[in-house]
């Protein structure tokens, strides 16, 4: 029997996390605790409003499967079946898988990584750090303030109305730099994105190295004609959730920003990474607003990508549990935080 809590965190932002389609200072967020004997594990759920998710419904889906034998759960085939039977929100599902799979792990001894058969994530992971839509005047104290400069790659996050702008700030405060534009589906078609990229290259400075959802993942011809004539590479993100025709999304991107919040679960991320790399695409992992917790979940199947943009953790104000932390653009798991193997307090991760 397996012995299941949920607990929820509101977590204040340190500054106003704003994309094309919404703007937040703060965050809740769920996690689950799945307990068999004396081993225990945890997994985050961080709700998506583009899917229509909220912690009202994550908690009614949870103390739903509560009433309909989640406790006989005991292992992922069993949880898989009661999911398939009674289906919950992606973020739910993958904090109920990542909860029991890290229990399971710490009963088998084992790292999380092993247990789902992935190569070992590397002992530090460079992350690309995101800038919110702001006003283009407040971006050089903005990257000033949390010292991007140490990034990699700086992830920007635009509108169709001030993207240019934003992007013009950017450049002029780290020229050079290179960036990833996140446009979460803000234009309408592909002319239009067309338009605003020639703009783009009379930008000194200015380093596009990828291009996220710019378009709804609706346009699928728009992103059929857009993909040879975009001139840098198209990442698919809302585009590919838990499933995606690859034949397709390959006609369409060149990569894929795979989250596993997104995916529904470990199983499900760790396939979409397959497929993205099968089909000659970029595998790119990312996360959402979430804790350490989310972010060391992600670690686990890390080697299974070559892009990473795990900051999410970095946005909140006070971050709980400390099982990750970054040095120099890098992220690193904190000494025992929550190894299955390591007896630490934090159980939340492993045991």
């Amino acid at each position: 029997m397996t012995i299941w809590t949920l607990t929820t965190h509101d977590l204040p932002l340190s500054y106003l996390w704003k994309i094309a389609r919404n703007a937040s200072a703060a965050k809740t967020n769920l996690v689950l605790q799945a307990t068999q004997g004396e081993a225990s594990g945890r997994g985050e759920a961080a709700p998506n409003v583009r899917y229509g998710e909220s912690p009202a419904l994550l908690q009614a889906q949870f103390e739903d499967l509560l009433a309909h034998g989640l406790a006989q759960a005991d292992t992922l085939p069993e949880l898989t079946a009661l999911l398939a039977a009674r289906p919950v929100a992606h973020a739910l599902r993958f904090a109920l898988e990542a909860a029991l799979t890290h229990c399971l792990a710490a009963r088998a001894g084992q790292p999380v990584w092993r247990w789902l058969g992935v190569p070992p994530p590397n002992s530090h992971t460079a992350t690309a750090f995101s800038l919110p839509i702001m006003e283009p005047g407040e971006v050089a104290a903005f990257l000033a303030e949390h010292r991007a400069e140490r990034f990699r790659l700086l992830k920007i996050k635009v509108n169709q109305e001030d993207g240019l702008a934003l992007l013009r700030a950017v450049a002029a405060a780290l020229p050079g730099r290179p960036l990833l534009v996140d446009g979460n589906e803000a234009w309408p078609d592909a002319d239009s994105l067309l338009r605003f990229l020639e703009q783009t290259a009379a930008v000194p400075g200015l380093r596009l190295q990828l291009l996220e959802q710019p378009l709804p993942a609706a346009c699928a011809a728009d992103y059929r004609y857009l993909r040879p004539r975009a001139g840098l590479p198209l990442i698919a993100d809302e585009s590919v959730t838990d499933e995606a025709d690859f034949e397709e999304i390959a006609r369409q991107f060149h990569g894929v920003n795979v989250k596993l919040m997104k995916a529904g679960g470990y199983q499900r991320g760790i396939e979409l990474l397959r497929q993205t790399r099968a089909y000659g695409l970029l595998p790119m992992l990312g996360c959402m607003v979430e804790t350490s917790l989310g972010i060391w979940s992600a670690l686990q199947v890390s080697a299974l990508a070559e892009v990473h943009d795990l900051d999410g953790f970095l946005i909140l104000r006070h971050e709980p549990f400390k099982l990750v932390h970054e040095e120099a653009g890098e992220l690193f798991e904190t000494e025992k935080g929550g190894h299955p193997n390591s007896g630490s307090r934090l159980t939340g991760a492993g045991g």
